[in-house]
């Protein structure tokens, strides 16, 4: 089946601190988006790419492209008010029924090949995969009394690529926006339908904060 992946970059990296959105921060001398789309291509030249972006950013974007010089394909749908509404832009370019459609957070550059590979190969089969990490804090369940630890053993922490057969992300997305969707596994759910659980690796971060580019910063000289 044909691939593709909507990698979904509507954020206003407010909690940088800086005006500059976190998408577009340079580490390692691009911006950040430029090696998460880079990393996908990598992976597998095949992977159609579909890049979300708010109207406004798409000529700065475009601009950053020129001046590096990136020449990864990918066509660009326009952001949404939400997550949700720029995913469902994102669905409407792909044009495949029997595909596979991974969808990915612009701000995690990290993710492995080996994820990648393995959440098409599964989503191929289970239609329905979200890659997860074991957690390694004690987590406590806060209370109105108080506080209780809980089992960690019993919780895994999301990650991105989610990957889905393309019939049953439309039909999930056909779905009226609720405030419970905090993913597109939870979209998903709303239908009724199970989601796979697979192994993500640790490095695949979400650059949220200034102390994440720090991170990121490191696993880069860690790579060269």
């Amino acid at each position: 089946m044909k691939k593709y992946a909507i990698i979904v970059a509507g954020g206003k990296g407010l909690r940088m601190g800086g005006e500059l959105p976190k998408q577009f921060i340079p580490v390692g001398g691009r911006p950040v988006l430029m090696h998460t789309l880079d990393t996908f291509h990598a992976c597998d030249h095949s992977i159609q790419i579909v890049l979300v972006l708010p109207r406004d950013h798409q000529p700065y974007w475009q601009e950053l492209c020129r001046e590096y010089d990136f020449r990864v394909p990918h066509r660009i749908a326009d952001g949404g008010a939400t997550r949700f509404h720029s995913v469902q832009n994102g669905l409407a370019l792909v044009d495949e029924a029997d595909a596979l459609v991974a969808v990915h957070d612009g701000v995690r550059p990290f993710v492995s090949h080996e994820v990648i590979r393995r959440c098409y190969q599964e989503a191929a089969s289970h239609g329905a995969v979200v890659p997860v990490i074991p957690v390694v804090e004690t987590i406590r369940h806060l209370l109105p009394e108080g506080s209780e630890t809980v089992s960690r053993d019993a919780y895994r922490l999301v990650q991105t690529p989610q990957t889905f057969s393309a019939s049953l992300l439309r039909r999930a997305y056909e779905q009226p926006f609720c405030e419970a969707f905090t993913d597109d596994a939870s979209v998903v759910e709303a239908l009724g339908h199970a989601v796979h659980l697979v192994e993500g690796n640790r490095e695949n971060i979400k650059l949220t904060t200034p102390f994440d580019l720090v991170v990121a910063r490191a696993l880069l000289v860690g790579e060269g």
